[in-house]
């Protein structure tokens, strides 16, 4: 006997960063606090901000923070195909939660045939564990260039018969000509396959929108669900490096607030590790791509990297190894994590051409430490110690690092829910320059506290809610905001909850 299939509902852009994965969280988190077993799904997701599963599995970060709203336990099949840029054309290719090769754009191209039938599995999957799959598209659903090998947009909502809901971004302009214009592209079929709008990143008082809601109802006799205003008084995890996308020079002391420079490398992954640093109060938090002077701030985060040797040589050039030298000099304080704890090493060794030609990057030589880049990729959920504080954090590099001399940072019990006594990171002899593999180590109040009384900010106030019980209040809240601008009635009345 055959089970019920779970029905679905898409999320669909008229472009990158309009509101996917915030729409498609609210929706999550509103089905779930009706009493369905939901899942998020994004059948192929391009980010270098990724995370690790239960089972030490990578997944794309938006469909961890998807699955927490949903209250259900991050699994590779709610992203079964994640791309991650090492370059301008190509890309680790992460499937399944295994990292198996490198492609460039055309490489990748050839393959997506197959993949659909992988992703597909993946989503038939869900629908068999789930009363509801909530699904997100990718950039634009309609690159008439690219439609012929879609498999994350409106073929993916053709598969599951899935209605549509397409979200467009009222802050970059353009409004009707985004949603219009995207109507216009698609062949007819997939313009049924639309049922609606949401209107997203409001400002202003939002009756002034009136006459344009019901312009775009007429002109494409297809309802506008609801405008959502722009929010400040919660926080979800950005999918998408854009949102800090050409940072400016910051010079703190403007505000009277202490600060933290976190360093805009290239390839930047992980970003998300910040989130918690950005919620304190009292404390500035900015990233900083051009090279200047660093001695304001009270430290320097040197970030995850997809190309570590890539962006190593990036700081070499600008001339921002130099300046952390002086900073040192002054000194200040660097934490390095992941890629960044790489790059205050020594030297960086590829002998099998895991990021380019295979060859030795030196390293900033910040650190005692030497790093060779190896395969298989480590993916780990992990829990440590620092000096008495608890946390749990997660892993994601390639290679190995290896400390001539100095101490570690962190004491690791666990990996994978494996007991370990294993060790993590290095620091210098005086506790100024510190790296570590473990990403989401700000999760953790206790550890945040303990790295803000070592760069001199004993006096800041930490929440004591750690990182996912925060975010947990914080799809409440924008649960309620969804609500109270959309009609979520009506959206969910387009699929058969029955």
């Amino acid at each position: 006997m055959g089970y019920r299939k779970a029905p679905c509902l898409s999320v669909l852009g008229t472009g990158s960063d309009v509101g996917k994965s915030i729409v498609t969280t609210a929706l999550c988190r509103i089905l779930t606090q009706r009493g369905y077993r939901v899942a998020p799904f994004k059948a192929q997701n391009m980010s270098n901000n990724s995370g690790v599963t239960p089972d030490g599995l990578e997944m794309g970060r938006a469909q961890i923070v998807q699955a927490e709203a949903a209250r259900a336990v991050p699994h590779v099949d709610m992203n079964p195909i994640l791309l991650k840029p090492t370059g301008e054309k190509g890309s680790q290719l992460v499937l399944l939660g295994n990292a198996v090769e490198n492609n460039t754009a055309v490489e990748y191209h050839r393959k997506k045939e197959g993949l659909f039938d992988i992703a597909a599995g993946a989503l038939d999957r869900l629908r068999a564990r789930f009363d509801v799959i909530v699904m997100e598209g990718a950039g634009s659903c309609a690159e008439v260039n690219l439609m012929d090998g879609d498999i994350v947009n409106l073929r993916v909502a053709e598969h599951a018969g899935a209605p549509v809901v397409l979200v467009g971004d009222i802050h970059r302009g353009g409004i009707f000509a985004q949603l219009v214009g995207t109507l216009q592209c698609l062949p007819e079929r997939q313009r049924d396959l639309i049922t609606g709008f949401i209107v997203n990143r409001f400002r202003g008082d939002i009756r002034l929108f009136e006459d344009g809601v019901r312009w775009i109802e007429e002109r494409t006799d297809k309802p506008v669900f609801g405008v959502l205003p722009w929010f400040s008084h919660f926080r979800i995890e950005a999918e998408d490096s854009v949102v800090i996308e050409k940072p400016i020079s910051a010079y703190p002391g403007k505000s009277d607030l202490p600060a933290v420079a976190i360093l805009r490398i290239p390839h930047i992954s992980n970003f998300t590790d910040f989130d918690p640093l950005n919620a304190l109060p009292g404390l500035d938090v900015f990233f900083v791509e051009t090279v200047q002077e660093l001695s304001g701030f009270n430290a320097v985060v040197l970030p995850g990297s997809k190309n570590t040797r890539s962006d190593l040589q990036w700081l070499h050039t600008t001339g921002w190894g130099a300046e952390l030298n002086r900073y040192i000099g002054q000194g200040g304080h660097v934490l390095g994590i992941c890629g960044g704890y790489q790059m205050l090493g020594e030297a960086v060794h590829d002998p099998d051409s895991l990021e380019g030609a295979a060859g030795t990057t030196p390293g900033l030589n910040l650190l005692p430490v030497e790093t060779t880049l190896k395969a298989p990729k480590t993916t780990t959920r992990t829990r440590f110690k620092w000096e008495g504080e608890e946390g749990l954090g997660y892993e994601i590099h390639m290679g190995a690092t290896v400390l001539k001399e100095g101490d570690p940072v962190f004491s690791v019990h666990e990996r994978n829910d494996v007991p370990s006594d294993d060790h993590d990171g290095c620091r210098s002899g005086d506790g100024r320059i510190l790296g570590t593999y473990i990403h989401g180590m700000f999760d953790s109040p206790g550890v945040v506290e303990r790295w803000l009384n070592g760069i001199g900010l004993s006096g800041l106030r930490v929440a004591q809610l750690p990182g996912p019980e925060a975010r947990d209040l914080d799809y409440e809240r924008l649960a309620d905001h969804f609500r109270e601008y959309v009609d979520a009635k009506r959206i969910l009345g387009l699929i058969d909850l029955e």
